[in-house]
């Protein structure tokens, strides 16, 4: 009997300790704010660099942060459904989705070069004989994501706009798979960001990630089109985040990009010289070209 007892009480003991850490306040040790990275380049690279970040963050606010890096974009999106994220740097159009499904909210913006907006190419190799969109019928082609704004919404439509239809379509995730794709000859042409070369013409686009492994990537890999403009990728907030979390987030990350230690880390990740303020009315226009397309965003989250 007293053996039951026991155990009984060690039973309900430990549902109260379990209970107690569940309940712990957000961004404390045991209940961290769980920031979330989109998957655009290496996880490597992101986890590397970030370690930095997660440490000026902590001092700054005096909150504990986790970083996720999940395989693709949707589980970003899907990370904000099951609270497992609580603020995420979130690709444009996985933004739409996680405001549209879980009420998530940006409201900064990153800036590249500048500029608050990228655009999206569509590449081939040189000898693939491509030299106008209408030369891709019937081609091999490789996106980058099924939710990557420049590596698919925006080029489909360019696509769709020339009534061109491929033989074969396939998916490389990341951007620099794509470039590598098309420059092995794996498929006839492909889809990634583009940026424009800086004042030296040093390239900016999605084959710079590769330069190092192929250094001749700009001579053998062209471009064949851009895109319009898409506002850049958003820091996106949970929907019923406490309101003194996101203020002394966005502190902090305003305060740690404008070292150079920040700007280095974020260039590493991102290629993010900076940020600035934005608000949900920012990617309307991109909603308007989701539409206009007929993408089934609903499809995208399986």
């Amino acid at each position: 009997m007293f053996t039951m007892k026991k155990a009984l009480l060690l039973a309900l003991s430990t549902v109260l300790f379990v209970g107690c850490v569940n309940e712990a306040k957000l961004g404390s040790a045991n209940n961290p704010v769980k920031l979330y990275f989109t998957p655009s380049v290496d996880a490597d690279t992101i986890a590397s660099n970030s370690q930095e970040f997660i440490q000026f963050l902590e001092k700054e606010t005096g909150l504990i942060f986790k970083t996720g890096i999940p395989t693709n974009y949707i589980a970003v999106v899907e990370a904000f459904g099951s609270k497992r994220a609580d603020i995420g740097v979130m690709n444009s159009f996985g933004y739409i989705l996680a405001h549209q499904k879980y009420g998530a909210t940006a409201k900064l913006r990153v800036l590249r070069y500048g500029h608050d907006y990228y655009q999206g190419q569509i590449v081939a190799h040189v000898d693939s004989g491509i030299n106008s969109v209408k030369d891709l019928q019937g081609k091999k082609f490789a996106f980058t994501d099924p939710s990557s704004t420049s590596g698919y919404m925006f080029p489909l439509k360019i696509l769709k706009d020339n009534n061109v239809e491929l033989s074969n379509t396939t998916f490389g995730i990341k951007h620099d798979n794509v470039i590598t794709m098309v420059y092995q000859k794996q498929v006839d042409a492909g889809a990634t960001y583009y940026s424009a070369p800086a004042e030296d013409g040093k390239i900016r686009d999605a084959r710079d990630r590769v330069r190092t492994q192929f250094p001749d990537v700009e001579e053998k890999v062209k471009i064949v089109q851009i895109t319009e403009k898409i506002p850049n990728d958003p820091f996106v907030f949970r929907k019923d985040l406490d309101p003194e979390i996101t203020k002394k987030f966005i502190a902090a990350v305003k305060k740690f990009i404008a070292t150079d230690a920040g700007q280095s880390i974020f260039k590493n990740i991102y290629s993010v010289q900076g940020i600035v303020d934005t608000t949900d009315a920012d990617y309307d226009g991109l909603r308007s070209m989701i539409k206009s397309v007929g993408i089934d965003i609903e499809s995208k989250l399986k």
